[in-house]
């Protein structure tokens, strides 16, 4: 699950990246995935929204066993 996990991460960075920002995976357990915002995403007050919109979306569309995704 990890590794489907971090594959489908790769396919977001690229878009975080240009605007100066990343993600790191921390955990993966029970369908929860925690994520670290990092770089510019930091403080940003859109970066609840990236989460939420855009990374935990993509998530769940790619992998349907993905409930949800936090930020810690």
């Amino acid at each position: 699950m990890r590794d489907k996990v971090e594959a489908v991460l790769n396919k977001i960075r690229p878009s975080l990246q240009r605007d100066g920002g990343n993600v790191e995976l921390v955990e993966v357990k029970d369908g929860t995935v925690k994520v670290k915002l990092t770089g510019a995403c930091v403080g940003c007050p859109m970066s609840t929204l990236t989460l939420q919109i855009g990374i935990e979306r993509i998530l769940k569309q790619e992998i349907p066993e993905i409930k949800k995704v936090i930020a810690v």
